[in-house]
C-alpha cells in the first residue's frame, strides 16, 4: 500500500471513530464511512478517483449553516447574537474578506487559526480545497490563509455544528475563488441564510447577489435550505408605508426567479433605531421575534439534516457513477473508437496502395539481388519492406489512438469549465479505459464489471437502510412508544 493510501485510509478511520464517539447511542453516520469506503473501490478501478482521495472527504460530515450576503447587511451581527459572544467585527463597512468557519471549543477564551488548519482535515468542508482553487495552488498552500480562517469559541449554541461567515459576497464579486468557495460552501451546506440590507431598498444595485444566490438556487433540488432575510428592517419603521420597502425586495427577488420560499424580516435589538409609535413597534418586535424563532428552530435542526444529506449524498454518488458515469464514460469510449476506426481504415488504405507498389518492383529487384548475391533475396526484401510497413502502421495506430484521445479530453475540458471535480473524474476515468494496452474490441469502461455493479448496488441498499434507521429515530407515524413497538 502507497503512502498516500495509507493516509487517506488513516483520515477515514479517525473520522469513523471521531462520528461513534459523536454519536454512541446513532452509529448510522459511522457505518456510513464505511459504506463511503465501498464506493471509493469501485471509483479507484474505474479510474475515477486517485488511491489518495475519498468520496467521503468531499462531504462535510458536521452539520454546517452557511450565513452569505452583501457585506454590511448585519450578517457578522447576527452570527454574534446567535453565539452570545463578540467574535466576529461588525461595521458599515466590509470589514473581512475571509471567509469564517466558526465551531465549539472547550477554551474559554476564542482562537482565530490559518486556513491550513482546515485544508488538511477531512471533517471539515474545506479539506484540501487548496487542490482545486487555482489562485491557491499556484500560489503554494499557505494561500489558502488569505481566503480562509478557523475560530473557535466556548459558545454553547454552536457546539456539535458549523457555522460559516461570508466575505461582503459585493465586495469582490469579480474574483473567481471566492465565487467558487461561495459555490462550494452553498453545495455542503445543510442550511443557507442570505441576508439582505433593509437600509438601501433598491435592490437593483445589488444585481450581482441576487443573480448568485437567487437565480442559481431557485432549480436546485435542496432549495427549501435557502432562507432569504431582510435584516434591519427597523429603519423602514419611519417610513410611511414601509411594506413598500418589502414589496420592493419580494419584487426583485421574483424577477429574479424566486417566487416561493420564506422570506423573513429581522434587526438586531440592541443595534435598533428607536420607534417611538408604541403600536409600530408593538408589530415590528412581534414581526421580529416570530422570523427570528422560525429561524432558529431551523438552525438547530441541522443536525439531522446533516444526516439525512451526508445518507443523501452516499446514495446519490452510487446512482451517478452506474446512471451517469458509466454511460457517459461508455459514450466517450465509443466515439473515440470511432474515431480512431476511421482513421485506422484509412490508414490501411494507404499501407494497402504502398505495399502493391512496392511487390510490383520485386520483379526488378529480384534481377539486381541475383546479379550480386544470388535467388531468393527479392523475398527477403519483401519481407523487409512488409516489417516496416507494419511497424509504421502500429506505430501511426497508437500515435491515431492518443491524437483522437486527446480530442476527446480537450472536448471534456470544454464541456465541464467550471467544473473541475467532474472534469478530473471524467479525464482519468477515461485515460485509463482508452490506455494503450487495453484492447480495442473492449467497449467498457476500465475496472467496470459485474462485481462493481453488485458494490453499488449493496451501497444504495445501505443508503436506504440508514435511512429507515434515522426515520425510525427520529420520526414515529404511529405515535405509540417504542416499548410497545
Amino acid at each position: 500500500m502507497s503512502q498516500s493510501s495509507m493516509q487517506i485510509n488513516k483520515r477515514l478511520e479517525n473520522l469513523q471513530t471521531h462520528l461513534a464517539d459523536e454519536h454512541p447511542d446513532n452509529p448510522t453516520l459511522a457505518k456510513a464511512v464505511q459504506s463511503f469506503r465501498k464506493l471509493d473501490e469501485v471509483a479507484y478501478s474505474l479510474g475515477l478517483l486517485k488511491k489518495d482521495q475519498s468520496y467521503a472527504t468531499r462531504v462535510s460530515w458536521w452539520p454546517m449553516i452557511a450565513v452569505l450576503g452583501t457585506f454590511s447587511a448585519g450578517k457578522s451581527t447576527f452570527i454574534n447574537s446567535h453565539l452570545n459572544l463578540p467574535l466576529q467585527r461588525t461595521g458599515t463597512q466590509a470589514v473581512d474578506d475571509k471567509f469564517t468557519v466558526i465551531c465549539y471549543s472547550h477554551n474559554d477564551e476564542a482562537k482565530v487559526l490559518p486556513g491550513v488548519a482546515l485544508d488538511a482535515d477531512p471533517r471539515f468542508p474545506f479539506y484540501q480545497i487548496s487542490r482545486s482553487i487555482a489562485e491557491i495552488s499556484e500560489a503554494g498552500q499557505q494561500r489558502i490563509d488569505a481566503y480562509l480562517q478557523l475560530k473557535t469559541c466556548p459558545a454553547e449554541n454552536i457546539r456539535g455544528r458549523i457555522l460559516i461567515d461570508s466575505p461582503g459576497f459585493d465586495a469582490d464579486s469579480q474574483r473567481s475563488s471566492t465565487l467558487r468557495l461561495t459555490q462550494h460552501i452553498i453545495d455542503l451546506a445543510d442550511l443557507v441564510l442570505v441576508f439582505f440590507d433593509a437600509r438601501h431598498p433598491e435592490p437593483g444595485a445589488m444585481q450581482d447577489t441576487l443573480d448568485y444566490l437567487v437565480s442559481a438556487t431557485i432549480d436546485r433540488a435542496d432549495s427549501n435550505k435557502f432562507l432569504y432575510v431582510l435584516n434591519q428592517i427597523d429603519v423602514t419603521a419611519k417610513e410611511d408605508n414601509p411594506e413598500d420597502v418589502v414589496a420592493a425586495w419580494q419584487r426583485s427577488l421574483a424577477q429574479a426567479g424566486l417566487t416561493a420560499g420564506r422570506f423573513y424580516r429581522i434587526y438586531n435589538e440592541e443595534a435598533a433605531a428607536p420607534i417611538d409609535d408604541p403600536q409600530v413597534r408593538e408589530r415590528y418586535e412581534k414581526k421580529r421575534e416570530e422570523d427570528m424563532t422560525e429561524i432558529g428552530v431551523r438552525m438547530q435542526q441541522v443536525e439531522v439534516e446533516r444526516s439525512y444529506r451526508i445518507v443523501g449524498a452516499l446514495e446519490q454518488t452510487a446512482k451517478s457513477i452506474e446512471n451517469q458515469m458509466v454511460p457517459k464514460l461508455t459514450d466517450m469510449i465509443k466515439r473515440w473508437k470511432k474515431r480512431v476506426w476511421i482513421s485506422d481504415g484509412l490508414l490501411a488504405g494507404a499501407i494497402a496502395g504502398i505495399a502493391a507498389i512496392a511487390f510490383s518492383m520485386t520483379s526488378t529487384w529480384d534481377l539486381v539481388a541475383n546479379f550480386i548475391a544470388g535467388v531468393g533475396t527479392g523475398e527477403v526484401f519483401s519481407l523487409i519492406v512488409l516489417a516496416l510497413l507494419l511497424a509504421g502502421a502500429g506505430y501511426l495506430h497508437f500515435s491515431m489512438r492518443k491524437a483522437a484521445g486527446n480530442h476527446m479530453l480537450r472536448q471534456l475540458t470544454q464541456e465541464y469549465v467550471d467544473d473541475d471535480d467532474l472534469l478530473e473524474q471524467y479525464s482519468s476515468a477515461f485515460s485509463k479505459s482508452i490506455a494503450g494496452y487495453r484492447p480495442m474490441f473492449l467497449s467498457k469502461p476500465s475496472g467496470w464489471s459485474g462485481l462493481s455493479k453488485q458494490i453499488l448496488e449493496e451501497v444504495k441498499t445501505e443508503a436506504n437502510d440508514y435511512i429507515q434507521v434515522l426515520n425510525d429515530r427520529f420520526t414515529n407515524p404511529s405515535g405509540r412508544s417504542k416499548e410497545n413497538s
